[in-house]
């Protein structure tokens, strides 16, 4: 571990600056064009123009990892002048580097709106919030209707008591949304994933494991873990809906997940959540990575 800091520290501090100099004066091209050339789109090539950037000894470069999106176009401009980017000798430059600070500064932007949205409350006087729980009921149980708002009937979907509201403390309308989201979308895989849900011997709370994965999500949006998924699988900036697509992978994947481990009991769930979180992380490590839900939509 000693031998690896001081190497690290010796390089970032020393060689690599000789050496980014050495390849400026024998390719002619500046690091970031190195990479926008070398690499392909996606997570590979956006890691690499986040770390030069932040590595640099120029602010301007450094500020572009918190540039806002409409200051974007600006942004690269004023890094072109910088380096002394020729826009006719390189003219795929710009655009890379564009899409590649878009990336880099929406995964920033989905986050505060992911945060916002979790820290909205559940309120039984909102009308839009009271229309939506019962959207989620209708999408899911099409043939059976509701006694009232506050029945034991709340129990078929997945949630703990007669009131869901109390559930989504945890999440807020996040948790709400993204159970609509994945039934609304993917309405036949959520029945089935609903059908297992109710199994006598393997089933588990749909809608409190919705709200926990919804959680992992979060989790894994907060710490970073999902940057390579959405340089991969968004080419642009990433937006809400490319979250929920993803709550929509994980819901159905732990169905998946769970079916074929057949745990004991419930009990275990706890257990089995954390070996099926592992095991995202692990897919989040590879450079490739893109979890995309492969079902057909409700259509």
């Amino acid at each position: 571990m000693m031998l690896a800091y001081i190497w690290q520290y010796v390089y970032s501090s020393f060689l690599r600056f000789w050496l980014k100099w050495f390849l400026r004066h024998i390719t002619g091209k500046c690091e970031l064009q190195r990479i926008c050339a070398g690499y392909k789109q996606g997570a590979l090539r956006t890691t690499q123009i986040e770390y030069s950037l932040k590595s640099s000894k120029n602010k301007v470069l450094q500020d572009a990892v918190k540039v806002k999106e409409d200051a974007v176009v600006g942004c690269v401009a004023q890094i072109m002048r910088e380096k002394n980017i020729n826009a006719q000798k390189d003219p795929t430059f710009k655009g890379n580097l564009q899409r590649c600070l878009l990336q880099i500064s929406g995964y920033s932007t989905l986050f505060t709106t992911v945060e916002e949205l979790r820290k909205e409350v559940f309120d039984s006087e909102n009308e839009d919030h009271e229309k939506m729980l019962l959207k989620l009921w209708d999408l899911l149980m099409p043939s059976v209707k509701l006694d009232s708002r506050i029945t034991k009937q709340w129990g078929d979907i997945g949630f703990q008591g007669d009131d869901p509201k109390t559930d989504f403390r945890g999440m807020g309308m996040l948790g709400l949304v993204n159970l609509v989201f994945f039934s609304e979308n993917y309405t036949n895989a959520a029945r089935q994933v609903l059908s297992h849900a109710n199994h006598p011997k393997l089933g588990y709370s749909y809608a409190i494991v919705g709200i926990n994965l919804t959680e992992m999500a979060y989790s894994l949006l907060r710490s970073g873990a999902l940057r390579m998924h959405f340089y991969n699988s968004v080419a642009g900036k990433p937006e809400m809906h490319d979250f929920h697509q993803l709550y929509c992978y994980l819901a159905y994947e732990f169905d998946k997940f769970w079916v074929e481990e057949e745990p004991e009991s419930i009990m275990q769930f706890n257990h089995y959540r954390e070996k099926f979180h592992d095991k995202v992380k692990g897919y989040l490590q590879e450079p490739d990575v893109a979890l995309i839900l492969k079902v057909d939509t409700k259509n």
